[in-house]
């Protein structure tokens, strides 16, 4: 701990956002780290509790109280050493991740956290712009070879551990671009798409053979991956997203899921030139949200960015209180009101609703929204005992946008072929994420249904080690 009387002589200092009028005319990132200095006042907020409460609040057991306090010292190096211990892409979850380290922090219970993102953010961009950030080369190959399937965060945390210990891995990616979720559901304007570049590049170098437009199951034969490869990761991700159910004319022209709209604009800010007839463009248009959660903010960026004449956000559940309930204390996350940078852009937001009807011709025209009243207290996951609470009505909405999450990975092709068991929800079965299948095992939302980057990443890399553990065992035979 650098300065015992940090987290009072110093208030909190989040990242520097461009203002929404002016961040709402591109789709570049528009929120930068502090200067060095006044992050490394930041990092002297820490308190280095005896029980660091934000290790148990980050999913990949990030050292943070240990970093915090290299960079309030100036010991930059050793902060990056740290945080590359524990995180495999901290430039990644540096911009994207909701850091739910931060409501875990022990100054939270009296005022504002740590900027725990912040700092780690600034840590791993000083390393590049250092040079300390270099391809770990391995001296030496096992001769073991796996197959990773999937770009995204599981499936390229699991690929460079993997090598790391001397296996030949290979990544075979559907899209022509790695990175999956990164490259296409998350916005430029969160994360720029040369952060994926410059990591991938990387492990090029440290010996990871990429394979884009390599969809197994369709242009790659399974049979052929599993007679050349010793094991196969899949690492797929849960694509299979809600729908709006029961609803009639729900196949209406202007209904999309959110990944739908988020995938293509991400392609056309990397110059992929998209036919009129399928663009799927809000500029001057009514845009319905159907959702929330980060996916739905994402929808409400966009489209605001593409110049939307509305955009309203819709949701069955009541507001969220501006303090935690009862059920929900400290170190868990808060369930508590927050209005996301998207939000903030200028949205409508509609709480207490149904959705009931599609409205219009060939083409939705209005979304039919029944209000509804909620029992007082917290809402459980899966409760429906609301009650009707006045008239339906119509909003306008030219595009309707779902962001009602997903249920599961993809089934058809790949895994159906694989014959491999699923649990309840629809997820790969798996133990200690070896599938039924002894040589194929799973990491990520295939086997834990859509979560974050930072749970992907750490799924990816617990994977890893037992694969890892497993091959050994196999050795030892």
């Amino acid at each position: 701990m650098g300065k015992p009387t940090g987290f009072i002589d110093y208030p909190r200092e989040d990242m520097q956002k461009a203002p929404a009028m002016e961040r709402v005319q591109h789709f570049n990132e528009f929120e930068k780290p502090q200067s060095e200095q006044r992050v490394k006042t930041q990092a002297a907020r820490c308190m280095g509790c005896g029980i660091p409460f934000c290790n148990w609040g980050c999913p990949v057991s990030n050292l943070i109280p240990e970093f915090n306090d290299f960079v309030y010292k100036g010991q930059w190096k050793n902060a990056y050493g740290t945080l590359m211990s524990t995180n495999n892409f901290p430039e990644f979850t540096g911009r994207v991740c909701p850091a739910p380290c931060e409501p875990a922090c022990t100054a939270s219970l009296v005022e504002k956290p740590i900027s725990i993102k912040q700092i780690e953010l600034s840590i791993i961009e000083k390393a590049f712009a250092e040079g300390w950030v270099k391809p770990n080369l391995v001296p030496y190959r096992t001769g073991i070879k796996v197959a990773v399937i999937g770009s995204g965060p599981a499936g390229l945390a699991a690929a460079q551990q993997l090598n790391l210990v001397g296996h030949s891995v290979t990544v075979f990616e559907k899209n022509d671009r790695l990175g999956g979720l990164l490259r296409y559901g998350i916005p430029d304007f969160k994360l720029e798409k040369w952060v994926i570049d410059r990591r991938v590049a990387l492990m090029e170098e440290e010996g990871v053979t990429f394979k884009t437009n390599a969809h197994v199951g369709e242009n790659i034969s399974i049979d052929d991956l599993k007679a050349e490869f010793d094991y196969i990761c899949l690492c797929c991700g849960s694509e299979k997203p809600r729908g709006l159910g029961n609803i009639p004319d729900a196949d209406k022209k202007g209904i999309y899921f959110a990944m739908e709209f988020l995938t293509q604009q991400n392609k056309e800010n990397h110059g992929d030139q998209l036919h009129p007839e399928v663009k799927i463009d809000a500029k001057d248009k009514h845009v319905v949200v159907l959702g929330g959660g980060d996916t739905g903010s994402d929808c409400i960026g966009t489209s605001i960015r593409q110049g939307a004449k509305s955009v309203t956000q819709i949701q069955i559940h009541k507001a969220l209180p501006e303090e935690r309930y009862e059920s929900n204390p400290w170190p868990m996350w808060p369930k508590t009101f927050a209005t996301s940078s998207s939000q903030a852009e200028g949205c409508e937001r509609i709480f207490s609703v149904v959705n009931t009807a599609v409205k219009g011709g060939d083409k939705i025209e209005a979304f039919e929204l029944q209000p509804i009243k909620w029992p007082d207290g917290e809402i459980k996951s899966g409760q429906r005992n609301y009650e009707i609470a006045g008239e339906k009505y119509d909003i306008p909405c030219d595009i309707l946008l779902i962001s009602l999450g997903f249920e599961h990975a993809i089934h058809e092709g790949l895994v159906d072929y694989l014959g491999l068991e699923k649990d309840k929800r629809g997820n790969i079965k798996v133990e200690n994420f070896r599938t039924s299948d002894p040589q194929i095992w799973a990491a990520g939302d295939m086997i834990e249904g859509a979560n974050l980057i930072v749970t992907a990443i750490n799924s990816g890399r617990q994977m890893a080690s037992t694969l890892k553990k497993y091959i050994k065992s196999q050795s030892d035979k």
